[in-house]
């Protein structure tokens, strides 16, 4: 019997397809769902100039936000910023271009660019400086924005498991942006807490099948401390 393809690599082997200027969407929410791991694996190597791609800019030595508060980033695409008060100052500084996007809208959007859409139409943010520079179209009476879909070079999620070929099931509030997030990097990165091998999942469990999935490291943990906490 063949043996299934093996996505399993090291940190460091994963870092080769992150570089200067590049494309980077994450998966989580306030820091819940960020690959910790993989993040400071951008940290260590010292890229920057990243278009970062997210639900919101984290908390700033939690999350994403570790990455952001150190000025690494020239634009992020993201709901909200406000738990990141750094990340509001690098704005204020014109040293951070953000692009707010309606959180529905932007899981939208990364849905349609993983599965090959162009785009998006909403009524959310007409007639408010959110239309600006939007084309608007009517169908069936109604006045709608466009909304592009969203890719990236690369993605990176964060899950609770998975097995060799990169079938991933994800925990709790963990599932929140990372499924939708693992459709739409050209390259899919998962950092995870444990892998198991090929035909150990039930496949009823699996959130995100490893057709979608490039490579998979071993997460060391989170090794932040929790805001609320």
């Amino acid at each position: 019997m063949r043996k299934p393809f093996n996505k399993v690599r090291t940190l460091q082997n994963t870092m080769n397809y992150i570089n200067d200027g590049c494309s980077l969407m994450f998966g989580g929410f306030g820091g819940v769902g960020n690959p910790p791991t993989l993040i400071n694996g951008l940290i260590e190597k010292g890229v920057k100039d990243l278009t970062l791609i997210g639900n919101d800019a984290g908390f700033p030595t939690i999350g994403i936000g570790k990455f952001i508060s150190q000025g690494r980033a020239k634009k992020l695409i993201a709901s909200h910023i406000g738990s990141n008060p750094v990340a509001g100052q690098l704005m204020v500084n014109g040293q951070l271009e953000v692009e707010f996007s309606p959180q529905g809208t932007l899981a939208e959007r990364i849905r349609a660019g993983g599965v090959g859409l162009g785009g998006v139409l909403t009524d959310i943010g007409l007639d408010s400086m959110m239309e600006e520079g939007k084309q608007k179209v009517q169908l069936e009476g109604k006045t709608f924005l466009i909304e592009s879909a969203l890719r990236a070079d690369v993605a990176i999620v964060y899950a609770k498991k998975a097995d060799e070929f990169g079938n991933l099931i994800y925990e709790t509030s963990a599932r929140n942006t990372n499924p939708l997030v693992a459709m739409a990097g050209n390259i899919t990165i998962a950092e995870v807490e444990e892998i198991v091998p090929v035909g150990k999942l039930d496949p009823h469990d699996i959130h995100t099948p490893g057709i979608f999935v490039d490579y998979v490291i071993q997460s060391k943990g989170v090794d932040w401390k929790w805001a609320w906490e």
